[in-house]
């Protein structure tokens, strides 16, 4: 049984501390759907402008640079463990640059995933190319993949085509980069921003589906799965960033702060107030052990 990190008060978000590789070996449980933004290898001591400043991209050493061989066990041992925690008809999603994104597609097609889409996220507000030597990078890829290529997927057409003006929703999403109201318990250097989170959500799942990310950093998957109605299970191997995922989901706690992220949310918008209902796990879930891993918090054992 995997131990919890924290849980939520409802059980709708929990999260272990460890390494992904071996706690996923550890899951008995089936998933709708999957999150992923592994490494991307970028950090190679590349500089950027922030805020007027020059600073350094690197991520950390997790994030450093592999040959393509290296890249290729990773990415294969990882992709492998999740397809079997996602149920038959479940999706996967994974995030990555030119860097890291064509060996997780690879991947993906050697463990006998079928590719959907590849998602182009055009950032709104990239910042500059301080070198003025190539073009501003304001692009990320976002795969979609199901399990089985002959199960067929969830996917909410016609919600996708209502937050699109009513026309069919392309693969190319012009969201905003992360803002400085999703920061207000510290920053992740490799946080996405709740935009994207919520619209692969909306798109392949249902309310009450559980969501898993195994990568979890702080957890913006876990606050975009709630505020959406849904579960969330996450891994993270840092303590740093477990902490600061328990305080982000403690600040929905406070209707205020959900309410103030659902109105900065574009497509929380357009749904409405009337969309969000709070989800409580059926005490049934608990006692048939239905939730993902142990629900006691290591500090209550």
């Amino acid at each position: 049984m995997i131990e919890t990190y924290y849980k939520s008060p409802n059980n709708d978000f929990l999260l272990a501390h460890g390494d992904t590789f071996q706690l996923l070996k550890d899951f008995s449980f089936k998933f709708d759907m999957i999150f992923a933004d592994p490494p991307y290898f970028l950090s190679n001591g590349g500089i950027s402008l922030q805020s007027g400043k020059v600073v350094c991209v690197d991520k950390g050493e997790w994030d450093k640079g592999k040959s393509p061989e290296e890249m290729k066990d990773f990415n294969i041992e990882w992709l492998g463990l999740c397809r079997d925690k996602l149920k038959d008809n479940g999706t996967i999603w994974i995030s990555g640059t030119y860097h890291n994104i064509f060996s997780v597609a690879n991947c993906l097609t050697e463990l006998g995933y079928k590719i959907l889409n590849v998602i182009t996220w055009q950032k709104t507000n990239p910042p500059v190319n301080i070198s003025c030597r190539f073009f501003t990078y304001s692009t990320e890829f976002i795969i979609w993949a199901r399990k089985c290529k002959k199960v067929a997927h969830k996917y909410n057409y016609e919600l996708m085509k209502k937050l699109n003006d009513n026309k069919q929703m392309t693969d190319v999403w012009r969201l905003p980069a992360i803002g400085r109201w999703e920061k207000s318990c510290g920053k992740h250097p490799t946080q996405k921003p709740l935009s994207v989170l919520t619209r692969i959500i909306l798109a392949s799942t249902d309310k009450g589906d559980w969501i898993l990310d195994p990568f979890s950093g702080s957890s913006t998957t876990g606050i975009a799965a709630n505020l959406c109605d849904r579960r969330f299970a996450g891994i993270e191997q840092a303590e740093e960033f477990c902490e600061m995922s328990k305080a982000r989901r403690e600040e929905l706690e406070d209707v205020s702060v959900r309410a103030n992220l659902r109105r900065h949310i574009a497509d929380l918008k357009v749904l409405g107030e009337g969309y969000s209902q709070d989800l409580f796990v059926n005490e049934d879930d608990v006692a048939y052990g239905c939730l993902p891993f142990d629900t006691k918090p290591i500090d209550e054992k």
